[in-house]
């Protein structure tokens, strides 16, 4: 058709202005996927600013979302009339007179480049077509993008097509406000009013012509032209900006003079994290679902996801609750334990000298600090001493303070922190999530982040061992002194555990019994003969993931653990022996609710069933055997309707650094830890710093308020009976000694002097067992027992279930009195 025409030059031009319009509409079409994808003008009427993914907890509530971007969107109007000057001097001139594409330019940008000066042409409405629908990007890309010179061209021409769309469908006002709350300013720092906020800790509208110059300055290479790492090339190119203002009539020669000659001052604003509903749980679910992103090609903070979490927000109300109550009270209790004091002490309790020197040493930007005063130490001193305005955690809120960093530091130390999970180890789906006491001011999070000594609460991995070596609940063993010989780097070693209270009763008692009393001689015995490799294997087996030192000392918690980790392994006793690896997120749906995964929880048996079961009847002594260490939580009257049981173990490390408390019911299986971030910083004694009396109380305020909502679908009740025929004995009744005074958990002794042996005294004979049960073994070989689930029984001077309230409640009065 096109030999109709006789003019050639023109039979030419026709020829090539309809394989132009050819080619663009391949484009627009992405013909047979060459070309990647384009915006359509139903998204140009909707401009998308990177599709926030959403989180939602198992019930529907909405309480996070994540996206890259922190920025601050805000009207034209309250923009100073100085930035929109210096974008369009600077970015392109004749921004009111094109409609998108700036021929003239792109012709002078060309003649330009061919003669060495290498300049850009785009305008900033096709910046814009850049910033906000990513046209290099993601699924953009068509198969052209193997081709490296033609690629370039079709994203230039995606550019100009959107560029033309976008002209067509807004005014020049309204792109001009995309773009500013739009375009980059390095650093993660996106829209003019964010980093206004940033740089000169100000509003947009109230930015002076330099300032304005400054940033849009940086438009160029945000990072080269950076002011706080380069204030000289920033101070360079802001004042080519004021030039173009000059030059092209938005400043007098007068006012460039002026603004020119003023020095760059930069005033650091604090940014708020404008990823809506920041906390420790939405920060735990990122980092879950990073290697799941990463492998199926997803953007957490721009895909636009809808993530269901696993998570009661019911339950975890609670959980925030007793939490903000138990540690509001602990944190009073430890100011007045120390008082004027200074706490950070060594383990022989003297004040550790330059603890906060060291504290500052380990500040993210200390070396820089060095580096800009050249190692004088002089200097870096009274920049760390330099008082100055700052907002503090505090219990009654954010306190604002005139702090220096050194102040800063020592304020932050005295603080307690603690982290808490609950799971349902049945379906392996995790409750709770607490990482910490305010995520804004404590960021590091206690349950999975943070490893602590697990004190106590790791003995029952001996007693595990030692019912999968054959043992059973009723092995009695001395509690007597130890001494336990071991090889360490080629040398032998000798280990002499102490019980808590430094003494040692002589007497013959269960390991139910040494397990519930927290009995450190036993315990050490018990790992002794089973073997400390062993204690490391069961612990392993049942969901321990961190390594552990194989040494004797290993089953009273010498080792550093989560939270989550204990929560796992002690799930796996509730499950009926089977391993449940948690689950923190539930499924993932697009924007329309169609699923794109869903997550279930891997699942091993880790112990026999009967082993298991054995277990919670082991864990049940802490509170029914005389002396149990879980006894505080009869003082939650609450707790004990309807024939419930409550199964747990407290746990304390050395010096009452670490207080835990883990707790497991029919349903659901609770792990607590209580303590300050630095190890040196701690309570002084068991009365305050145990896990029974910082850990513990938590736990108890939190199930009061589950078993209070039935919405939760939580009941009262005992734990289920065995589903299967348990072979050896475990009713073995514990006598009661009315001098026996011992209640603590901790594991906070020296070994390294041993006392004298108490001997024995004389005991009252225990009550008779039933005639149907055989009577307790005295061999290590156990032997068999009646098949029935049989409360453990007790002598008639044992405390009635109501004493025991009424004893706990007394003691709960006095510690609140702190």
């Amino acid at each position: 058709m096109f030999k109709e025409i006789k003019n050639k030059p023109l039979r030419i031009a026709v020829i090539a202005l309809y394989f132009i319009i050819i080619f663009f509409c391949a484009i627009e079409l992405n013909f047979l996927g060459l070309f990647g994808y384009s915006p359509s003008v139903k998204d140009i009427k909707m401009p998308n600013m990177r599709v926030a993914s959403e989180l939602y907890t198992a019930d529907g509530k909405l309480i996070g979302r994540y996206y890259k971007e922190n920025r601050s969107p805000v009207e034209l109007n309250k923009i100073s009339p100085s930035v929109v000057n210096a974008l369009v001097a600077t970015e392109d001139v004749r921004f009111y007179s094109h409609n998108g594409v700036d021929f003239r330019s792109l012709i002078s940008g060309l003649i330009s480049t061919a003669s060495g000066d290498r300049r850009g042409a785009s305008t900033i409405t096709q910046q814009l077509a850049k910033n906000l629908y990513r046209t290099r990007y993601n699924k953009s890309q068509g198969f052209i993008k193997h081709i490296p010179f033609v690629r370039t061209i079709v994203y230039k021409f995606k550019e100009w097509l959107t560029a033309f769309k976008l002209e067509r469908v807004y005014s020049k006002d309204q792109i001009l406000t995309m773009y500013l709350n739009t375009v980059s300013f390095g650093n993660n720092t996106f829209g003019i009013k964010t980093s206004a906020k940033k740089y000169f800790n100000k509003e947009p509208g109230m930015l002076q012509p330099e300032e304005s110059a400054l940033l849009i300055g940086m438009l160029k290479a945000t990072s080269s032209y950076n002011p706080v790492k380069y204030p000289e090339k920033a101070l360079e190119r802001r004042n080519v900006v004021l030039s173009q203002m000059e030059k092209y009539g938005y400043l007098k020669p007068g006012e460039y003079k002026i603004y020119s000659a003023r020095p760059i001052k930069i005033t650091i604003g604090e940014l708020a994290d404008d990823s809506e509903g920041d906390s420790y749980l939405r920060s735990a679910v990122a980092r879950y679902l990073d290697k799941w992103c990463d492998e199926n090609g997803y953007d957490l903070y721009e895909s636009g996801l809808k993530i269901y979490t696993t998570i009661d927000s019911r339950m975890q109300k609670y959980a925030e609750q007793a939490v903000s109550e138990q540690m509001k009270m602990l944190q009073r209790r430890f100011e007045n334990v120390w008082g004027n004091e200074i706490p950070w002490r060594d383990s022989e309790g003297k004040v550790i000298p330059d603890f906060v020197e060291k504290a500052c040493q380990r500040l993210s930007w200390y070396d820089e600090l060095k580096k800009k005063y050249s190692g004088n130490q002089d200097s870096i001193d009274q920049f760390l001493n330099r008082k100055k305005k700052m907002k503090v955690f505090s219990w009654d809120g954010d306190k604002e303070v005139n702090f220096s960093t050194t102040d800063s530091i020592k304020y932050y130390a005295k603080i307690l922190n603690t982290g808490m999970m609950t799971l349902d180890p049945f379906t392996g789906k995790i409750k709770v999530w607490v990482g910490g006491i305010d995520f804004k001011h404590f960021n590091y999070d206690h349950v999975n982040q943070a490893k602590r000594q697990a004190g106590s609460t790791f003995k029952p991995f001996a007693y595990l061992t030692a019912l999968e070596e054959g043992m059973s609940p009723c092995d009695k063993f001395t509690d007597k002194p130890v001494k336990i010989e071991y090889q360490e780097n080629g040398k032998t070693e000798y280990w002499e555990p102490k019980n808590a209270d430094y003494s040692f009763s002589g007497r013959e008692m269960s390991l139910r019994w040494a397990m519930a009393k927290s009995v450190n001689s036993i315990t050490a015995q018990v790992t002794e003969k089973v073997g400390w490799d062993n204690v490391v294997k069961y612990a392993h087996q049942c969901g321990i993931e961190s390594p552990l030192a194989s040494v004797p000392s290993v089953s009273l918690g010498s080792n550093d653990v989560s939270v989550y980790e204990m929560v796992k392994a002690y799930g796996t006793f509730l499950n009926k022996g089977v391993k449940t690896d948690p689950i923190l997120v539930e499924k993932i749906t697009d924007q329309d609710g169609n699923i794109i995964a869903d997550f279930k929880p891997k699942i091993e048996r880790a112990i026999s069933e009967e082993i298991a079961w054995l277990m919670l009847y082991m864990f049940r002594g802490g509170m029914e055997e005389p002396g149990g260490t879980s006894q505080n939580l009869w003082s939650f009257n609450d707790l004990w309707k309807k024939n419930n049981q409550i199964g747990g173990k407290t746990g304390t490390s050395s010096d009452y650094v670490d207080g835990w408390y883990m707790g497991i019911t029919k349903d659901l299986v609770t792990g607590i830890w209580v303590g300050c971030d630095d190890r040196s910083v701690h309570f002084r004694s068991s009365e305050n710093g145990e896990g029974a009396h910082t850990a513990l109380p938590i736990f108890g305020r939190f199930m009061e308020k589950v078993y209070a909502d039935p919405s939760t679908g939580i009941t009262y009740g005992p734990f289920p009976k065995p589903g299967v025929k348990i072979e050896r004995e475990y009713s073995c009744p514990t006598p009661v000694y009315r001098t026996d005074t011992t209640t603590v958990d901790s594991t906070a002794v020296d070994s390294l002097n041993i006392p004298e042996i108490i001997e024995p005294q004389q005991e009252p004979a225990p009550e008779t067992q039933p005639k149907e049960q055989a009577p307790a073994p005295q061999k290590d070989v156990p032997k068999p027992a009646e098949k029935n689930d049989q409360a453990v029984t007790s002598s008639e001077e044992e405390k009635t279930p109501k004493e025991k309230r009424q004893e706990a409640r007394r003691l709960r009065k006095e510690n609140k009195k702190d």
